[in-house]
Order: structure tokens, then C-alpha cells, then sequence
């Protein structure tokens, strides 16, 4: 039996970062100490993903570690903030070493891949839950907030829509494909870091899409004071979203399925072009979905979607039976 010590030594104890990194002391003791760049500002954001919540009980530990991680630094893309530092607590009912194996791979993985240094922690028993804080650095001249949306701007989002809810779909009736690309989004979600950044100067409010389109709409909606105009037509959904789900239910699952961590922003209309050249460079889509309105409330979403994941209001869960 692993105490929390050896489990941390051996699962989240990476080699020391170098000088770039700003660590200037890393895992090993009681704090951290952090080095932020001259002249940003730290985002920080915290997520926890608990068990039969938000991913199903079943579902692969490499998934399930990069999952959570990949939520968390969802946060910083959409105030358009260069991910830096995080810490996990992660509780478990047991050590099981092929489980923290794979967990900790799939974590690993993704901050790796987004420059992101896991610089402490801690390590409990209970039910599975893991909570994620990210730290990332942002000019606060140019930082993309929720409050920025003004008349006239165009409401557009990035990649595609209802992948995230369709994956869950599958997943309750049995498809575990690991290489299905609804699956791909729902256990994967890649946070959208570098549009992120690409999108400073251009967008005028941001927020990414974990809870529903029409959910995350209305929190930017209601901080900026202004209404909006959607577009149902434009909606891109998730590629073999209609296939598994038919037309309508693909519609309503990127309208209020939530788990998708695309971003959704306001842009003036004459900074669309800049905008999708920007993104194109990362490979990512770019589409225009409707307009920001002086009036509150939104015009033509009434297509009966939920409002959105919200807990405690006897929802059914993400990651558990329909």
C-alpha cells in the first residue's frame, strides 16, 4: 500500500523545470514560489470532475487526466491567457497503479503540450475527484473578459458545436471507440490556448463553452448588459453529430449540451477576416453565428434548448446514466 508521499513522488513529481518556467521552487515543499513575467497579470481558475459527474466512472485514466486538466485550461484560453503553472488534488478510494499510471500519463501529456508546469498538489482518499488550478499570465490591457460584448458585434465560435454532448450520448448506449470523434471530444476536449491569445486585440468578450452555448451566451450577455440575435442555421455542428443524434437533437445538443470548450466571442464585423486568418494558421474555423443586440434577451433561440449544464438543479449528469 502507497502512502500519499510515495504517490506523489512517483505519479506527479516531475524533473525540475528550468529558469523559463518561472519555478523558482517546485514540488517538494509546503508552497510553491512562483516567478510571473514583468508587466501580466495571473488568471487563475480552479475545476473539480467528480466521478459519475463529469466523466463516466468507467472511462479511461489517460482520458480522465487529460480531461482534467483540459478543463481548467479552458479558462485561461477564453481570457486569452498563456497557461503557466497548476496544481491537482486528486482523491481516490484506492492506489491502484495501473489507474494512477495511466491518469498521470494523460495529465503529463497535456502540459506538455501546452507549456503548463505542475508545480504542487495534493493526494487523498475518498471518491474519485480531482480538482485542477490553473495559473496562466495575460496583458490586462487586452485581457478577454466575460463584460466587453457591444451592440452591433458579431457573436461567432470557434471549431464546432455539440461534440461534447454527443460523445456522451454514445457513450451511454455503449460506443467506446476510443478513436470516434464524438468520444474524441467528450473524454478529449482540447482548450483552445492558442486561440486564445490569437484572438487579443480582436475580440471584445469571450467565454468558453463547458456548460452550453446558450448557457455561456447568457453569462456574456448579461455582463456586457446587451442582447443578441442568433442564427441557427450557422451553428457548426460536430462532425457524425447528425448521424448518431438526427438534425434536431444534433441542434439542441450544440445549443445546450455543453462540455464542447470551444470559445465563443464578440468581435466587430470588420475584424471577422483578421480573426479567421489568425485562426486559420492554427487550423481552427472561425463562424459568424448571429449579432449583439442593445435589447436584452435573445432573438431566434427558441428552439426549446435546455439552458445549459447546472448543478444542483436536478440535471441529469454528464458522465453518468442517462
Amino acid at each position: 500500500m502507497h502512502s500519499e508521499f510515495e504517490l506523489i513522488a512517483r505519479y506527479f513529481t516531475p524533473a525540475p523545470p528550468g529558469p523559463e518556467a518561472g519555478v523558482a521552487l517546485g514540488v517538494g515543499d509546503d508552497c510553491t514560489l512562483l516567478a510571473p513575467t514583468p508587466g501580466r497579470r495571473l488568471a487563475v481558475s480552479v475545476d473539480t470532475s467528480v466521478a459519475g459527474v463529469h466523466f463516466p466512472d468507467e472511462a479511461p485514466a489517460e482520458a480522465i487526466g487529460h480531461r482534467a486538466l483540459a478543463v481548467s485550461l479552458s479558462d485561461l484560453a477564453a481570457m486569452g491567457a498563456r497557461a503557466r503553472w497548476c496544481l491537482m488534488a486528486l482523491t481516490l478510494p484506492e492506489a491502484d497503479d495501473a489507474w494512477l499510471e495511466g491518469f498521470s500519463r494523460g495529465f503529463r501529456a497535456l502540459c506538455e503540450a501546452s507549456g503548463t508546469a505542475l508545480v504542487g498538489g495534493d493526494v487523498t482518499r475518498g471518491a474519485t475527484a480531482i480538482g485542477v488550478t490553473v495559473m496562466g499570465e495575460v496583458d490586462p490591457r487586452v485581457a478577454l473578459t466575460r463584460g466587453g460584448a457591444r451592440a452591433g458585434d458579431l457573436i461567432a465560435v470557434t471549431g464546432t458545436l455539440g461534440g461534447g454532448a454527443g460523445g456522451l450520448a454514445l457513450w451511454q448506449r455503449g460506443e467506446r471507440d476510443p478513436a470516434h470523434p464524438l468520444l474524441v471530444r467528450y473524454l478529449r476536449p482540447q482548450p483552445r490556448l492558442a486561440a486564445g491569445e490569437a484572438l487579443l486585440g480582436l475580440a471584445t468578450a469571450a467565454i468558453d463553452v463547458s456548460d452550453g452555448l446558450m448557457a455561456d451566451l447568457g453569462h456574456v450577455l448579461e455582463a456586457s448588459g446587451v442582447g443578441a440575435e442568433l442564427d441557427l442555421d450557422a451553428l457548426p455542428l460536430a462532425e457524425g453529430l447528425v448521424a448518431a443524434l438526427g438534425e434536431e437533437p444534433a441542434r439542441q445538443a450544440a445549443l445546450g449540451g455543453g462540455d464542447d470548450y470551444e470559445l465563443l466571442l464578440t468581435l466587430p464585423a470588420e475584424r471577422l477576416d483578421e480573426a479567421r486568418g489568425r485562426l486559420a494558421a492554427l487550423d481552427l474555423p472561425l463562424t459568424a453565428i448571429g449579432r449583439i443586440t442593445e435589447t436584452p434577451g435573445v432573438v431566434g433561440g427558441e428552439t426549446g434548448a435546455p439552458g445549459g449544464w447546472q448543478h444542483f438543479q436536478g440535471l441529469p449528469d454528464r458522465g453518468g446514466p442517462p
